[in-house]
């Protein structure tokens, strides 16, 4: 069984598409859609937004239907000045920039647990399945499509995601980031979340961000069309691939 967590609605619905045999159970105020997708016994949910959202989220998914694997997605605010709109980040490790408890422990460092970053799951299999999707990119996004975002040559890269309950739109707090986290590639509200949740229930994870814009007072972004045209396209692609492979 896979988990597979998005962050976005239109997202959630082309994922539902690849959906045979679905079966909805309604638990947490949250939608738990099982069934089959490919050769792969899978569960999707709709994470809602935030830290707190997708920990609710990750944990009632794990406790009710077991899943070997986790795998979450969706969109992110670049932080790294050569990621643009469209490309994909591979999460290799995950912190929370928005923790702080410091002096008792250092800053973005996880109480109790001794950890400030949280690695995720070295999963081959599914990094093949992105660069199968990277390769064929012009099959599931049109070109007039991506050219409406400028996306010409989406690029992938592995590295860190940070994670916080804000969305981070100021470039003093870009510089700050790029300063504390000099390895950062982009940032979110749910990911680090998972990341946790994943460790302490021991299930191998995987999280993938789409670029959506620069994380700065300068980004535009048509949100609603841009993750119902692009980035929602992306996981289905990725996903199908997957699950078809496993």
């Amino acid at each position: 069984m896979i988990g597979i967590i998005s962050a976005m609605h239109d997202e959630l619905s082309e994922l539902l598409c690849l959906l045979k045999h679905k079966k909805t159970t309604v638990l947490g105020n949250r939608e738990y859609y099982s069934g089959s997708i490919g050769c792969q016994q899978v569960v999707i949910v709709f994470s809602k937004w935030g830290k707190v959202a997708a920990a609710i989220t990750t944990t009632t998914l794990i406790n009710n239907f077991q899943p070997q694997e986790i795998i979450f997605s969706g969109v992110a605010g670049a932080i790294n000045p050569s990621l643009n709109i469209g490309d994909i980040v591979y999460g290799t490790s995950l912190v929370q920039h928005d923790m702080d408890a410091s002096p008792l422990f250092d800053k973005f460092e996880i109480p109790l647990i001794g950890k400030s970053a949280i690695f995720s799951t070295e999963n081959q299999n599914f990094y093949k399945c992105i660069k199968q999707f990277h390769r064929n990119y012009f099959k599931f996004i049109s070109k007039e499509e991506a050219a409406i975002y400028n996306i010409q040559k989406p690029k992938i890269i592995k590295g860190m995601i940070a994670s916080g309950d804000e969305f981070i739109s100021d470039t003093n707090k870009i510089e700050e980031l790029q300063k504390e986290l000099p390895s950062l590639e982009c940032v979110e509200m749910e990911g680090a979340a998972v990341a946790q949740v994943c460790h302490e229930y021991q299930i191998d994870f995987s999280i993938i961000r789409i670029i959506s814009d620069k994380a700065d007072s300068n980004a535009y972004i048509d949100f609603p069309t841009f993750t119902k045209q692009i980035a929602s396209r992306y996981a289905k692609g990725i996903i199908e691939n997957y699950c078809n492979l496993v």
